[in-house]
Parts: C-alpha cells; sequence; structure tokens
C-alpha cells in the first residue's frame, strides 16, 4: 500500500515527497514522523471542491486535535480552512501562528474559565458550547465584561456509529453535549435565547472517529433536521448553521475502503437537502470538522530496527519473531488504546516482496507492541521501518513514557524535507522539574 506521493525510487527504497526515508532517518534520526505536504494539500482542496461545489458557502474547519503545529496552522489558512481548536494550549498555537481568529471554532466538553477567557480575548468565531453548566458561565461572562459570544449547542443525537468503543461520541451514553431525546438540547436553545449576551448561531454534532461509510451520518443528519424543526417550532429560532463534526475514516490497512471525499460530500448533502425540503427548512449553513481524514495519510513513522529474537509458542507455526524498534508507544500509543492496526515495510527494500512474518515490538515497559503478525520484508538488525498511516493522533497523543524524548516531526515536498517539530533533548525532559530545598544538599 502506497499513499500520496510515496514510491518506490531507482534505489528500491521508500520515497516520500521526493525524499529518500534512509537519508531522512540518517540527517533527522528516528523515530521520525514524517508529514507529505503534497497530500495535506491534495485532500484540503478535495474537501473543498467536494462541498464548495455542491453546497457553495459550506465551511471546511480542521480539526487540530488530530495534528497541531504552527507548521499546521499555516498550511490550514493558506489551504482556506478554518480551524477546531479543543483545548486552550491549542487556541494558543493557534494565536501564535497568528491564525485568523474569525475562522477558529473552540470546543471542549468541560472548558476552564481560562480557557473561555481565552477564546473571548481572541474573538474566535464560535465557541461550541457543551452543557447547560458551560453556558450558564459564558453568559455570566460575557455579561461582566461587555462582549458577545457567537455559539453553536453540541448536541448528542443518540446513535451508534459501529467504530471503537473508545471513539464513539455519538450515542446516548456519551460524556459529550446536550441530549435530543431527552429534551436537555431543546432546554439549552431556550436557556440561550435569554442569554443577553449569547447569540445561537446554530448546532453541531460529532458521532464518532474513523468511521468507514456514511449510514450514521445520514442518519445524525436526519436527526438534528428533525430538531431544527422542533426548535423553530418551540421557540422560532432558526439555526444559521449546521455542523456536522468529523470522523471520515482513512487506510489503516489495506483492507480499509472508506468512502472517498467526493462520495462523502454527494451522499451527505444529498442526505441534508432532502431532509430540509421534507421538513420545509431554510437550510443552514453546512460546517463540518475533518481531522484524521486530512492528516492521516499523509503522515508516515521511520524507526530504527534493534534486536530481533524468536520464540518458541503453542499456536502454529511453532515460534514468533519479534523485530523490536527505537519507539512505540510513547511515540504512538494508538494499538495500546484502540487495538489499532497498520501497514508496515523495511524502507531500505521496499521494492522487494513482503516474506517474513513478524511482530513489531516497541522498547518500552510491559506490553508494548505495535504491530501483531505483519508480513514484511526480509529485515536485519539497522534496517529502518516505515509505518503508514501514522499523521493523526500520533504526535498529538505522544509521551514521555519511560522518560523517552517525543521525536522529531519533518515536512517533505518537492525533494526538500524541513523540521517543523524537533526532537525534544534530555534537558528537555527536566525543564519542569524542580527539587525541594531540603533534597538539594549532598548528604
Amino acid at each position: 500500500m502506497f499513499l500520496g506521493t510515496q514510491r518506490v525510487n531507482a534505489l528500491g527504497r521508500l520515497e516520500i515527497g521526493g525524499c529518500d526515508t534512509l537519508d531522512l532517518a540518517a540527517r533527522f534520526g528516528t523515530p521520525l514522523y514524517v508529514m507529505d505536504e503534497a497530500l495535506i494539500r491534495s485532500n484540503c482542496c478535495q474537501y473543498r471542491r467536494a462541498f464548495e461545489s455542491r453546497l457553495p458557502g459550506s465551511v471546511l474547519a480542521y480539526a487540530g486535535k488530530a495534528f497541531l503545529c504552527l507548521a499546521m496552522c499555516k498550511i490550514m489558512e493558506e489551504e482556506g480552512f478554518w480551524l477546531d481548536v479543543a483545548s486552550a494550549g491549542e487556541l494558543y498555537t493557534a494565536a501564535k501562528a497568528d491564525f485568523p481568529a474569525g475562522r477558529i471554532m473552540m470546543h471542549g466538553n468541560n472548558k476552564s474559565e481560562e480557557e473561555l477567557v481565552m477564546a473571548l480575548d481572541y474573538g474566535v468565531a464560535r465557541i461550541v458550547v457543551d452543557n447547560a453548566w458551560e453556558l450558564g458561565i459564558l453568559d455570566r461572562m460575557t455579561q461582566e465584561r461587555g462582549q458577545t459570544a457567537d455559539i453553536l449547542l453540541r448536541t448528542t443525537p443518540g446513535i451508534d456509529p459501529h467504530t471503537h468503543k473508545r471513539i464513539r461520541t455519538g450515542q446516548a451514553d456519551t460524556k459529550f453535549g446536550l441530549n435530543i431525546h431527552n429534551g436537555a438540547a431543546l432546554a439549552a436553545v431556550r436557556q440561550a435565547l435569554d442569554c443577553p449576551n449569547i447569540r445561537l448561531k446554530g448546532f453541531h454534532f460529532h458521532i464518532g472517529s474513523q468511521l468507514l461509510d456514511a449510514h450514521t451520518h445520514h442518519e445524525a443528519v436526519r436527526i438534528l433536521v428533525d430538531f431544527m424543526r422542533e426548535a423553530a417550532g418551540e421557540t422560532g429560532y432558526q439555526a444559521e448553521d449546521l455542523n456536522i463534526g468529523g470522523g471520515l475514516g482513512i487506510r489503516y490497512l489495506e483492507s480499509h475502503c472508506p468512502p472517498s471525499i467526493d462520495e462523502f460530500s454527494e451522499e451527505i448533502i444529498a442526505t441534508l437537502q432532502k431532509a430540509l425540503a421534507h421538513r420545509k427548512l431554510k437550510p443552514p449553513r453546512l460546517m463540518q470538522e475533518p481531522g484524521r481524514s486530512i492528516v492521516g495519510e499523509a503522515g508516515t513513522t521511520l524507526y530504527t530496527v534493534g534486536t530481533i529474537k524468536t520464540v518458541p509458542i503453542k499456536e502454529e507455526p511453532g515460534q514468533r519473531t519479534y523485530v523490536a524498534i527505537d519507539g512505540g508507544m510513547s511515540d504512538n500509543p494508538r494499538p495500546q488504546l484502540y487495538e489499532a492496526r497498520y501497514e508496515a515495510l523495511i524502507a531500505g527494500k521496499a521494492g522487494q516482496e513482503p516474506s517474513e512474518l513478524v511482530t513489531v515490538a516497541g522498547k518500552h515497559c510491559e506490553t508494548d507492541i505495535l504491530i501483531w503478525d505483519i508480513r514484511i520484508q526480509p529485515v536485519r538488525p539497522g534496517d529502518i521501518l516505515a509505518v503508514q498511516s501514522t499523521g493523526a493522533y500520533n504526535y498529538a497523543m505522544a509521551s514521555n513514557y519511560n522518560r523517552f524524548r517525543r521525536p522529531a516531526a519533518v515536512l517533505v515536498k518537492d525533494g526538500q524535507a524541513e523540521i517543523i517539530i524537533r526532537r525534544e533533548s534530555y534537558d528537555d525532559l527536566l525543564l519542569q522539574d524542580g527539587v525541594p530545598e531540603r533534597l538539594a544538599g549532598k548528604p
């Protein structure tokens, strides 16, 4: 499986963005996140073309939680995207990148007053309000500050998106949003309309992540249009915006077949227009927040192979070969959290057939296995292993477990490779450490 600008070059090695991955590993070290800029920009263009051609005025906001840094903010700004941030840290990153405040949406299921102050100070375009308590705090703050705030109410449609249990967010039993079916969402509409400095602009939902079909989006859109009709009938309020969140899946494995961006657009807009016509509602502005489908396939992680050991097991074929790499769950916790599976190859032998069945092991404590039972090219210590589709939620969830340094990230395009996140130093690991005075002296 080759993604984006990946190809086998004349030396038989994996190349990304015109850069030989073995050269990248030698120059920048491993583990190393390699981001394919051309694929990121191509995905942005496909989203804009697919939605804006069918529904002019549609808003595409990149979900920064997938992978965010100053360079990503700049790319999204150039591509005409908005930005969805979900914390003070993400908003601070956007501000430091001078990302336009009028194209930022602020999320979070438990926003602190500090985060709400930051959002108001920076003048974000939309605050996506998660619950009635938050709405009350925002009401008080806007009145005290003499400001207004444009908001969306995050609703919970109450449907099962049929993805991994830990990335479902649209079902009734979830920490996110205001439940439509038990009346909480309608009560919040009334509450928002009574807030003098709050301007309710519309509704939001997000049903889950890594969705490989559009079925649950169809269901959720229909439920939200019904709710828009109910809100209009009960309060007279007409929604201006409808934000359908993100969640479109990517190819982690060759067997994964998510809808194309164009197919997804065609299906969602057709469902929305049909539902609006049936309910005789004025069309709202369509907004959404793709993240994984923008950067997921654009990321590849390079590791250096170390120890290789073969051990006996009871099951067929009777033994297992462990290939240890110089990273693991500190740079990619998804296999541990979500039982995620990946494709991988030996970068220096990318043109050869995968002939060896191995298990790729990280170097952390406990059961740090990156990939169970995968066929790769003949592997030896010192080889570079390339794990594909690691652009989303890898660096974003990286940690200093076992006091590992978080890896560097490079942006590759047209044969050029540039650092966008530097590798942490050992001194970086100690920056926040302190020693009480009673322990500072020598024994």
